[in-house]
């Protein structure tokens, strides 16, 4: 394949402890390590949508400044944004439940940014898809968060779990910027880098 071509000199970090995300380099046929970016995810209030993303998967790559010719760092950020309120990850069961009652019913926005670094350069992108949910039952989101605990995913869902199977009535865009990382911009930046 290509890309394992292209980068079997480089040490490719992935600075993120996501699973998803591991799997998809992984899926890609990449080498890398784990070293996740140990981060404040705060950012400046007058940003909004995909800006949040963009800063924030820039400042994890911002905490690798000293890598080697061939180290090359992978960041991403993803947001969950409905009628301009950025939904983090849930904090606990109530607050799971009261972004998924939020998210009930309508259309929302995940962003996921990401950010490519080497020591010589960098590249920053992102990518967005509208999500829309059906109407769900208070009794099934509760036996969600119970049985999935969807504590370390933005908006409090993830797609290809359980609620994404009876819940999410369609989307529109990358189907793994959702799951947390748009792989389909991520593989044509790693083939023009």
């Amino acid at each position: 394949m290509i890309l394992q071509e292209k980068y079997k000199s480089y040490q490719i970090i992935l600075a993120s402890n996501s699973p998803r995300r591991k799997q998809f380099l992984t899926d890609l046929g990449l080498h890398f390590t784990i070293k996740p970016a140990n981060v404040n995810e705060e950012y400046p209030s007058f940003l909004k949508g995909k800006d949040i993303a963009l800063y924030i998967a820039k400042q994890k790559a911002s905490a690798f400044n000293n890598l080697n010719e061939n180290d090359l760092v992978i960041t991403c950020d993803t947001i969950v944004c409905i009628d301009d309120v950025v939904l983090g990850k849930p904090e606990n069961k109530a607050d799971a439940k009261k972004m998924l009652l939020q998210l009930s019913g309508t259309t929302h926005n995940v962003i996921s940014a990401v950010c490519i670094k080497s020591n010589q350069k960098e590249k920053l992108f992102h990518d967005e898809t509208q999500v829309t949910f059906n109407t769900l039952n208070p009794l099934d989101i509760d036996y969600y968060i119970e049985a999935f605990k969807p504590f370390d995913k933005a908006g409090a869902y993830g797609i290809q779990e359980w609620i994404g199977l009876i819940g999410i009535e369609k989307i529109n865009g990358s189907y793994t910027n959702v799951v947390g990382m748009p792989m389909e911009k991520l593989y044509n930046e790693l083939i023009k880098w």
